[in-house]
């Protein structure tokens, strides 16, 4: 059975199949480091190899969808068992059945914990990385409010052309006028957000399991990178009575890097079937999971509790009852939406 090191990871020898479907199976000594986010294996024990050996193969916990007992599908591989990772399986042995069942138990519990909720301290110090440091002397300022795609914009509407602090206000300003691309496409009108926060949704593709920030508004939901995006939501800044000079052009410069981020994927609510508790978490190996069910595609998405799941399902039903009406599938939707063209 695996053992646990002082640096808190499982550990153990285990017989892998690295060249896929050949039978051959090759002793390694694996590490699952959960801080690292990735199983490695090795020739053999790191302390028995010259220091800086490299290991011989390794495998990040986020690509690893569902680790499961393979005695059935390789009856000729004795404590066998398989890791599901995108296109890949990979087959391995165990020394033992208790063996088998604490590696398996061991790696998808390090997979399954996939939404890490940050402190304030790191959520701020997160946020203040891409902003520079334009600070000097304080002036009186005058600026004036406009409204550019629903988002309101503060600039300034006196400049002293004579510090370069003021040139590099005066860049800031002119870049959240310039640079409008995912919410100046959007219509005018106020978008409402009726939920947002981080989830872990699965890859088209890979099938990995990735940490994004997702916002539902009245017509669309859309996920991003990270909530830098997601921000543009919040009130308008207040005046310049009411806080520093810093305060008020930290949330200006803010504002202008949050314009430029678009969303990884915006899904109109129009195209959305039904959306609904995961059949197949037990499966998946995923606790939390729920489906939005689209014309071309099935989302899956977990939250990070049972409750946060169930509020996921009721706002996009919700969202998508208040869009098209009671007893409107999507299908009955875009038909009438054609009709009107």
């Amino acid at each position: 059975m695996p053992y646990v090191d002082r640096q808190n990871r499982n550990c153990g020898f285990l017989d892998i199949e690295e060249n896929e479907s050949s039978g051959k199976f090759l002793r390694r000594y694996f590490i699952l480091d959960t801080q690292q986010g990735s199983l490695v294996w090795f020739m053999d024990n790191p302390q028995n190899l010259p220091a800086g050996t490299d290991c011989v193969g390794s495998l990040k916990l986020t690509y690893i969808s569902k680790v499961s007992d393979a005695t059935k599908l390789r009856p000729k591989a004795e404590f066998c068992f398989v890791i599901n990772a995108g296109m890949r399986k990979y087959f391995l042995q165990a020394n033992d059945q208790q063996d088998l069942v604490d590696w398996v138990n061991a790696l998808n519990n390090a997979t399954k914990i996939t939404v890490p909720k940050l402190s304030d301290g790191q959520q701020n110090a997160e946020n203040h990385k891409a902003l520079p440091d334009v600070v000097g002397p304080k002036k009186q300022v005058s600026y004036k409010t406009e409204i550019f795609g629903g988002v309101p914009i503060v600039t300034q509407t006196q400049h002293d052309g004579g510090d370069g602090a003021s040139r590099t206000e005066r860049e800031a300003l002119h870049r959240s006028h310039s640079q409008l691309p995912y919410f100046q496409a959007r219509p005018t009108q106020e978008h409402t957000v009726i939920k947002s926060g981080y989830c872990v949704k699965q890859g088209a593709v890979m099938r990995n399991w990735k940490r994004r920030y997702f916002l539902l508004e009245e017509n669309s939901m859309s996920y991003f990178k990270s909530d830098l995006a997601p921000r543009t939501q919040t009130p308008c800044m207040q005046s310049q009575t009411s806080g520093s000079r810093k305060s008020q052009l930290s949330q200006l410069l803010s504002r202008s890097l949050l314009l430029e981020k678009e969303p990884l994927r915006m899904i109109p609510l129009k195209e959305v079937h039904k959306v609904h508790e995961c059949k197949q978490s037990d499966i998946m190996m995923r606790d939390n999971l729920f489906e939005v069910v689209t014309t071309s595609r099935t989302f899956y998405i977990q939250a990070d509790s049972q409750e946060e799941m169930h509020s996921w399902i009721k706002a996009v039903s919700g969202a998508i009852v208040a869009q098209r009406g009671p007893g409107r599938s999507a299908a009955t939707r875009l038909k009438s939406d054609n009709e009107k063209l």
